[in-house]
């Protein structure tokens, strides 16, 4: 049973501010936790139903000797638990920060988001990135946090492959302005009839009600759209980033 120190720990990491304290976020459900036992990513404590403790026994016990396990009934998972629905684990790990490689941003397509406030659609890049075998998510400051367990639980695992990272836009553009940068907007040249990139370029999305900040215009390369053959006035960040990605990494080998 998880003490009373235990689950205000657990119930503080839904609020940024104590994850940037403690240095802490929690991950749920099976295929999450799954994931990153998996991939040997650090695990802090485990709060889990004993049924689910039972059949990870064996890896714990030689991958994660020194996590502290928390054996807790369905009803206290749920009283710890950031989802709607708990479902027979929780994880509590040390936010690891990502390190940037410059020959990959130089040789592969990375996104950047400017101002993305809505966890599902952050959760949704990161998984649209790892199926493209894109490596670096960047996120301008005001973007929502990477940890928020919601954006956890919609990453589906994707955030343990890859690199989010948080810093002012116009900084990145600045500092690497041999890497071409692609825009979605409104008013821009066809997608289809763009030239995909051969090497390194960013994608960069705004949120769908307001779109890329004006001033990182003048650091984009190639403004492009979507054709609009419908009705619809705009399309969701995470559903036009799936799109551009998709045309984008054409190119790659």
């Amino acid at each position: 049973m998880a003490s009373k120190q235990q689950q205000k720990l657990v119930q503080s990491l839904k609020i940024k501010k104590y994850r940037q304290l403690h240095g802490l976020f929690m991950a749920e459900g099976e295929k999450i936790v799954a994931e990153i036992l998996k991939t040997g990513y650090a695990v802090k404590q485990l709060y889990a139903l004993p049924q689910w403790l039972e059949q990870y026994a064996d890896i714990l016990k030689k991958k994660y000797p020194d996590t502290e396990i928390i054996p807790v009934p369905d009803a206290m998972l749920r009283k710890l638990s950031a989802q709607e629905t708990p479902n027979n684990v929780l994880a509590v790990c040390p936010i690891q920060l990502p390190k940037l490689n410059e020959n990959i941003l130089h040789t592969q397509l990375s996104l950047a988001l400017c101002n993305l406030k809505d966890p599902g659609n952050l959760g949704a890049v990161i998984r649209i990135a790892d199926w493209f075998g894109v490596p670096y998510v960047f996120c301008s400051p005001q973007c929502v946090d990477v940890f928020n367990p919601k954006v956890i639980q919609a990453t589906m695992g994707s955030f343990l492959r890859v690199q989010v990272f948080y810093q002012p836009l116009q900084n990145l553009f600045a500092q690497y302005p041999q890497v071409p940068v692609y825009g979605a907007v409104l008013q821009g040249s066809n997608l289809f009839t763009t030239p995909p990139p051969t090497s390194g370029a960013v994608l960069l999305v705004g949120s769908e009600s307001h779109g890329i900040d004006p001033a990182l215009m003048p650091y984009v390369h190639h403004p492009v759209t979507i054709p609009r053959r419908g009705g619809a006035e705009s399309l969701n960040a995470a559903v036009a980033t799936g799109i551009l990605t998709s045309y984008l990494t054409m190119a790659a080998k």
